[in-house]
């Protein structure tokens, strides 16, 4: 499968799997900034993609950013629907500095990754109620 890709900066390294293992490839920022404590920055990863009919891509931080840098996804994941595509849509990761100190992020650092996940979409048909019994709710199982 090609997955279509605009560089905003050419100068900056393709997207890479990193090992031959890698189900995700790193995503790096195309500028230099601070990110202040207990602050939400987006930052741009120099990629506008084009994602195929039929599947997402799934951004996140690396699993190495929280611990070298401090920063972490406030939200957990970003999802990069199929129609985000246009000139002005590069994509930026969304992170959180969750410390008591600036943290400093260098032009072609990678801070993040994706993956490109498989979807389907859904009709949805309301019903008045299930007929299973209920589990308990939150938590229930433990």
């Amino acid at each position: 499968m090609t997955l279509k890709i605009t560089r905003i900066d050419k100068t900056l390294p393709l997207p890479a799997y990193q090992t031959t293992g890698s189900v995700a490839f790193d995503l790096y920022s195309r500028i230099d900034l601070t990110v202040k404590p207990q602050t939400i920055v987006l930052i741009p990863t120099n990629l506008i993609v084009k994602v195929p009919t039929g599947y997402m891509l799934l951004v996140a931080t690396r699993s190495s950013t929280p611990l070298k840098k401090g920063l972490a996804s406030r939200n957990g994941i970003g999802i990069i629907d199929q129609d985000f595509c246009g000139p002005e849509d590069e994509m930026k990761l969304q992170v959180y500095n969750f410390t008591d100190s600036d943290a400093k992020v260098a032009r072609g650092e990678r801070l993040g990754q994706a993956v490109l996940v498989k979807i389907a979409k859904v009709d949805f048909k309301e019903t008045a109620q299930t007929k299973k019994k209920s589990r308990g709710g939150f938590g229930s199982t433990g």
